[in-house]
């Protein structure tokens, strides 16, 4: 049996995770789903948020999945395609990443007795088309050019300009290729089986970017008896800071909805222990998206990342009052 596989792409903050669980919620019974996700920062939010799906699990934080000349990204791959057998294979690169070289990869020789690559899906916030920051980043356009679906995610946060920005990029760069409006990644799963593009039309894949060191397969745990602890990471003009917290801390959930709201920094995603169970959190710029869930997280887990580095010493004093459990 050949795996299929799909890879969805897209900057951060477009929907990337929220529209992987909505596709696991329609997986058909009987069959087994896996998901591939990679994450620019290192303490595996992604994971925490995608655990409870029913889907088979593998984790590449810290990095770029697009960096196939390292181990990770292959190792992770061969692990689910050869010991899970699945029958659908969901990849989720970094929003800062580059596809080609993964869709490069997984069209290889070596993969042709395991997989079958499909339809990659990119989620677009077409509010960004409106800035010159998002429009001049290279990954964002070409993250745009690698698809063969454009999801036009938060279509209910669009003003009539975003709506216009949307229908240009469509007649210029679109390529007459299926373009959906989504809200909240809500979309159907037939759309993993829609036909591929032409790989040779693709841009070239160079690696535009640079890490500090190379990450490997686990997600950031706390030694013994630690209650937390915070990583840091930088690249592709993006700087990250995330924490871990023990099972045990618990956070003040008006205290901790403060520091999300307030924080200077572009992006934060968190999956906290607070009094009521679990408190997942996205905030996008000013867009903040919340849900509640009655049975507490394994552990906590929150990052914010920026495109200049931030007072981070500052941030996480204010984090750390905000605990309910103050053990060190």
């Amino acid at each position: 049996m050949l795996t299929k596989v799909n890879l969805i792409t897209g900057f951060l903050g477009s929907g990337k995770t929220t529209t992987i669980r909505h596709l696991l919620s329609q997986k058909p019974e009987g069959e087994v789903w896996a998901v591939l996700v990679n994450e620019f920062g290192e303490v595996g939010i992604d994971g925490a948020l995608l655990a409870d799906s029913g889907a088979v699990l593998k984790e590449i934080p810290g990095g770029c999945m697009c960096c196939v000349n390292g181990l990770p990204m292959q190792i992770g791959l061969n692990m689910l395609l050869q010991q899970k057998k699945p029958h659908r294979l969901l990849i989720e690169p970094t929003g800062l990443g580059h596809p080609k070289q993964v869709l490069s990869l997984l069209t290889s020789d070596i993969y042709q007795p395991w997989l079958t690559l499909q339809a990659t899906l990119c989620l677009l916030d077409a509010r960004q088309l409106n800035e010159a920051r998002y429009r001049e980043n290279e990954n964002f356009r070409d993250q745009l050019a690698s698809a063969d679906i454009i999801i036009a995610n938060k279509r209910e946060s669009y003003r009539p300009d975003d709506l216009a920005a949307l229908q240009q990029w469509r007649q210029t760069s679109g390529g007459g290729r299926l373009l959906i409006e989504a809200s909240q990644g809500n979309i159907d799963r037939e759309l993993l089986d829609h036909a591929r593009q032409n790989l040779n039309e693709l841009p070239d894949g160079a690696h535009h970017h640079a890490h500090k060191s190379p990450k490997g397969l686990a997600a950031l745990k706390l030694p013994g008896g630690q209650s937390w602890r915070r990583a840091l990471n930088e690249g592709q003009g993006y700087h990250a800071c995330g924490w871990i917290f023990s099972p045990e801390t618990t956070f003040d959930t008006a205290a901790l909805l403060d520091w999300v709201r307030l924080s200077p920094v572009g992006r934060v995603k968190g999956i906290m222990h607070i009094k009521e169970g679990t408190l997942l959190i996205n905030r996008q710029g000013h867009d903040l998206h919340i849900e509640t869930r009655a049975t507490p997280p394994l552990d906590s887990r929150i990052e914010a990342i920026n495109e200049t580095p931030a007072e981070w010493n500052a941030l996480q004093t204010t984090l750390l009052k905000a605990r309910l459990t103050n053990v060190d």
